[in-house]
């Protein structure tokens, strides 16, 4: 009688899969096997935290927001972020996957008709969305192009109603130390704070993202719901908001809280103010390593440069 002896990596026949069901998702369900299915699935990416909103991606693009380099390739830019909540390194995207992105609520408060907290796939049913290509310039002197998906700022700023007397939009991130290890530093001022005129709120640049490169965002990218700003440096583009708040006074941001000397309210990119510490006049294309010439308003100018007309010589203009 033969008797055969299983290696260590083998199952027994009985033990595999019937061919019909593996072929047969639904059958796979309907026989208890979802279980397996999650568990094969990479870190980040299990059932429990798939995406609700992915059926709304890639959306259509908007070809008036073009640009004139290559887009940064997705693989690059998954792992060269900065999110000081979990790491000041920029390869954080697996610190980043302890984010929780559902449930997740996005609260209206301040000078708007009435206060609300509102579910975050309930604000994304309430929107279009559309892709925009724009161009990202972070204050540390690199620069990327990046798919952004979401929809205007300025629509935002519509559903929430606010009062007349607005004056500046306030966006707060999470606070959440026990899923974001960065906050439990005492030297930041967590939670991260942002903020914006309501006519830079309103300008047709500003944008929430809420996906990229035709998917839902990454969380190394903030997700589920950020702003991008393009013509200011990278800081001001919040990540992963929880409330927004409309208010009379200029909000204090997070690096202004840190280092006022170094960081202010306008934050828009100037090639001829440097910062304390480097020049601005160019920049390092992450992906090719190309030094360039940074533009003015980061190249958007014709968009923006009417919202600061007048405002050329004071000092925290840029």
């Amino acid at each position: 009688m033969l008797i055969k002896r299983l290696r260590g990596w083998e199952i027994s026949e009985r033990e595999a899969t019937p061919e019909a069901l593996f072929f047969n998702r639904r059958a796979i369900l309907a026989a208890g096997g979802f279980g397996l299915m999650a568990a094969a699935l990479p870190r980040g990416a299990r059932a429990e935290d798939a995406d609700p909103s992915a059926g709304l991606y890639p959306a259509k693009r908007n070809d008036k927001f073009t640009i004139e380099r290559p887009v940064t390739p997705e693989d690059i830019n998954l792992h060269y972020n900065n999110f000081y909540e979990y790491s000041t390194d920029k390869d954080l995207a697996d610190a980043a996957q302890q984010l929780k992105t559902r449930p997740w609520t996005v609260q209206f408060d301040g000078l708007v008709e009435t206060p609300k907290t509102v579910d975050i796939d309930d604000l994304l049913k309430a929107m279009t969305l559309e892709e925009r290509l724009y161009r990202h310039r972070c204050v540390e002197a690199w620069s990327m192009t990046v798919p952004w998906t979401g929809f205007p700022l300025a629509a935002l700023v519509a559903y929430a109603k606010p009062l007349s007397g607005a004056k500046y939009v306030r966006m707060e991130t999470f606070m959440n130390a026990d899923m974001a290890p960065g906050q439990n530093q005492p030297f930041y001022p967590w939670p991260y704070v942002e903020g914006l005129t309501m006519a830079e709120a309103t300008n047709e640049l500003a944008f929430v993202v809420t996906g990229a490169y035709g998917k839902p965002l990454p969380k190394q990218m903030g997700a589920p719901i950020r702003l991008h700003t393009p013509w200011k440096y990278g800081f001001k583009s919040v990540k992963s908001i929880v409330k927004i708040s409309f208010v009379e006074e200029q909000p204090l941001n997070f690096w202004q809280q840190l280092q006022s000397s170094e960081y202010g309210f306008w934050a828009n990119v100037n090639p001829e103010v440097p910062h304390p510490r480097w020049s601005q006049a160019t920049e390092t294309v992450i992906g090719t390593n190309d030094r360039i010439p940074t533009k003015l308003f980061n190249g958007y100018g014709d968009f923006v440069a009417g919202l600061y007309k007048g405002m050329e010589n004071e000092p925290l203009y840029m």
